[in-house]
């Protein structure tokens, strides 16, 4: 599937045509700060995933979407410059599925068109957990999976076929326009010349490397308060050609760290990919962490993980890539539903209001639930209403809680994770989600309620009922497994038997 940078199409028109089509985006680059007075206007910034969806949010409900991208973005399933991390896990939780499909009807259909596998879960998981193997239990949630490439071709063709939303490539972001109550535009450069981008509402979605709270100040606010947890983990990645009986399908393999343990953590994590492809990723924390060397990959796995099964199945795979590495994983989080003071007319979306450690795959799926939830706020309230933009950041905030408190429920207890160490919130929050996890491994209802929230498709609320906290304290209902709940046939199909 490609896609045109501009509008989605497959291949360049003939020459006049493109002609044509230079002339009028360069007329309407050159008046993209005149509007009629009537007109609503809204600026996102960042092309990525969570601007692509905030894009597709406000499209109907302003006039005019403009997104504003830094680089030139690939016309198909190619990396990006600035987005490394694509070459790693990812996978959209049914939260974030759900929510991706309400913006984008048909997305869920296409993906799966080009490759991209729906998983049950639990049914089609296999996970080692910090308590022991999960069982695999009658499908309560779902995952797609595919490469973030792919993903991302897939919604940028979508979102760039709507004639309301105006792409402005190679821009560089200078700063906002406007005063510590109301921002007014943008600064941009582009191609040397600077211009403002005059709007009714502008979207940071420029992930982590967002500049948000230097905005913020420069507009005579006060600093946002943060919070960082980082447990230095580090991620390898590299693609393999699945064993050909397991290329049309096969489960998610997850071995996961146990964060108390007093050792570096060492995770792995397998996910079918199309085109009969397997995405594996070993993780591990300061002392532990994997390296880029190809030769050492399938040793990590066997030596460093709590369990060999990653490494048993990549020994019978063919490895198509060089191992990918990226450390830029801490969790990192911005309280801007906290202000006390916020700007009319701005609001913060996807990873520039939280990144999160990769391997819990929550940030694709809270962009999108934030996206939802800015559409949902401006059509509650329409443009103009007073206090708007609190009310989206605030909306935006939940998902991004919920996705939060599950990131560093672990992530907090490795060493150096924090400055301060864990709070007694942390800790007693860990210890009961600890207590549920081992509970799960052996209650099917109570895993449904946990997977109820890591899929994001209800909030943490539901864990503080009083039938799961009395399941809780009776623990599991079946024995621990010893071994991964593979079957004979997936055994089978892997070579494994």
């Amino acid at each position: 599937m490609s896609t045109a940078s501009s509008r989605g199409t497959p291949a360049g028109p003939p020459a006049g045509k493109q002609a044509g089509e230079d002339d009028r985006r360069d007329r309407r680059e050159a008046n993209l700060t005149e509007r009629p007075r009537s007109a609503t206007v809204a600026v996102v910034l960042g092309g990525s995933h969570s601007g692509m969806l905030a894009a597709a949010a406000l499209a109907g409900l302003a006039d005019r979407v403009i997104l504003v991208e830094r680089d030139v973005l690939p016309s198909g399933p190619a990396s990006r410059k600035g987005l490394p991390q694509a070459r790693h896990v990812h996978q959209l939780w049914s939260g974030g599925a759900i929510a991706l499909e309400e913006l984008l009807p048909g997305v869920t259909r296409r993906l799966r068109a080009a490759g991209a596998h729906r998983l049950p879960v639990t049914t089609d998981m296999v996970a080692l957990s910090p308590r022991g193997w999960f069982r695999r239990w009658h499908e309560s949630h779902f995952m797609l999976l595919c490469s973030r490439d792919l993903l991302d071709a897939t919604v940028r063709a979508q979102v760039l076929a709507d004639d309301r939303i105006e792409l402005l490539e190679g821009a560089e972001v200078l700063g906002l326009d406007g005063t510590g109550t109301a921002v007014t535009g943008v600064r941009v450069r582009v191609a040397g010349a600077e211009r403002t981008l005059r709007a009714d509402l502008v979207v940071d979605a420029t992930g982590r490397s967002s500049r948000t709270p230097r905005w913020l100040t420069e507009l005579g606010l006060p600093t946002p308060r943060s919070r960082t947890v980082d447990p230095g983990l580090t991620y390898a990645s590299r693609r393999y050609r699945a064993p050909e009986l397991a290329r049309d399908g096969y489960p998610v393999i997850s071995v996961q760290p146990d964060a108390r343990s007093g050792r570096p953590g060492h995770g792995g994590v397998l996910l079918p990919i199309e085109d009969g492809q397997w995405l594996v990723t070993l993780y591990g924390t300061r002392g532990g962490e994997p390296s880029a060397d190809a030769a050492d990959f399938a040793r990590y796995a066997r030596a460093e993980l709590r369990h060999p099964i990653v490494a048993d199945l990549v020994e019978r795979a063919e490895p198509l890539t060089d191992v990918a590495l990226t450390r830029t994983t801490a969790n990192h989080r911005h309280y801007y539903e906290r202000m006390p003071v916020w700007p009319e007319n701005f609001a913060v979306l996807g990873d520039a209001v939280a990144a999160f450690n990769p391997v819990y795959g929550h940030g694709m799926s809270v962009a999108a639930q934030g996206a939802v939830a800015l559409r949902a706020v401006i059509r509650r309230h329409g443009w103009g209403a007073p206090g708007l933009s609190r009310r989206i950041q605030k909306a935006i905030a939940r998902p991004v809680a919920a996705a939060w408190d599950l990131a560093i429920g672990q992530d907090v207890f490795y060493p150096g994770a924090t400055q301060e160490g864990p709070t007694a919130r942390d800790r007693l929050v860990a210890a009961y989600v600890d207590r549920l996890m081992y509970t799960a491994t052996g209650n099917g209802r109570i895993a449904r309620r946990v997977t109820d929230v890591t899929s994001l498709e209800r909030r943490a609320e539901v864990l503080l009922a009083p039938s799961v906290l009395l399941a809780a304290a009776v623990g599991p209902l079946k024995p621990t497994l010893t071994e991964p709940p593979l079957t004979a046939e997936e055994l089978k199909k892997a070579d494994l038997q």
